[in-house]
């Protein structure tokens, strides 16, 4: 079931600029976020997949084959897919050849669209779903070959948090994955994307799965996400090492790969 109401922002006030993070283009208070995003997903889950395609005009398919072969999947790696939500790199890495797998996702409903697929693609059997905070995965130390997240890490509260917790849970040798939204770097591309996440798509948001104000979420969450050389710099701080970025679709995304060495 969608929930076709907006998500509410609690009227709760911060102490000081320290206690709120970012919710799109507002500040909130940080304990805020967390219920604000859980809304936004709950409210789009059913029609998730659909809006993906039509949010990136089907070109995060393509981000997401190159993003696998970042992860090279491996029959003796074992992965674990933070914000996994409906998915698709789960699908990807089993397909791929890749080990067992962890779907999580700190969005119920949207592990049960994922588990729901899963059983379609005959998948159920290779894939462990777990509702999980990216803040604090309950996984040991050095348990996993590879961690991805993709399209997950700029709607959680404190990303370098999940950085953290991503390198510790890495085996000596494991790698770290990111694909993510990111700083366009090619200034004519600038005013069409404008165009199209702030006057297209919280339309289209709104005629596919009744919903514009989760849309405007998202495309406000795009622009306040670090950079590229941001982002690669909060990995290098919590120890991950060799890190680079690719910019894909002139930097629309990006997938950032780090090592736990």
């Amino acid at each position: 079931m969608i929930d076709n109401a907006a998500p509410h922002i609690p009227d709760v006030q911060a102490e000081s600029a320290e206690d709120t993070t970012d919710f799109g283009y507002r500040a909130v208070p940080k304990n805020a976020k967390k219920p604000l995003v859980r809304a936004v997903f709950d409210s789009v889950a059913g029609r998730y997949d659909v809006m993906n395609d039509v949010m990136s005009l089907g070109i995060h398919r393509v981000w997401k084959r190159i993003f696998m072969t970042t992860l090279a999947p491996r029959r003796d790696l074992k992965l674990l897919d933070l914000a996994g939500g409906t998915g698709d790199i789960g699908f990807g890495w089993l397909n791929g050849g890749g080990g067992p797998a962890m779907l999580t996702d700190i969005n119920a409903s949207m592990l049960s669209v994922g588990r729901d697929r899963a059983v379609s693609r005959s998948l159920i059997n290779d894939l462990t779903f777990c509702v999980v905070d990216a803040e604090a995965i309950p996984l040991a130390d050095r348990s996993v070959d590879r961690v991805a997240i993709a399209f997950g890490l700029r709607n959680c509260t404190d990303k370098s948090a999940v950085l953290s917790e991503a390198r510790r849970v890495l085996r000596p040798g494991g790698r770290f994955c990111c694909l993510e939204f990111s700083r366009v770097q090619v200034a004519a591309l600038s005013p069409i994307y404008d165009a199209w996440s702030f006057g297209v798509l919280p339309r289209m948001g709104q005629l596919i799965a009744k919903d514009s104000e989760s849309y405007r979420y998202l495309a406000e969450s795009i622009r306040t996400f670090p950079d590229q050389e941001t982002l690669a710099e909060m990995m290098r701080e919590v120890g991950l090492e060799r890190v680079t970025y690719r910019n894909l679709s002139g930097g629309i995304a990006a997938i950032h790969s780090g090592w736990r060495l």
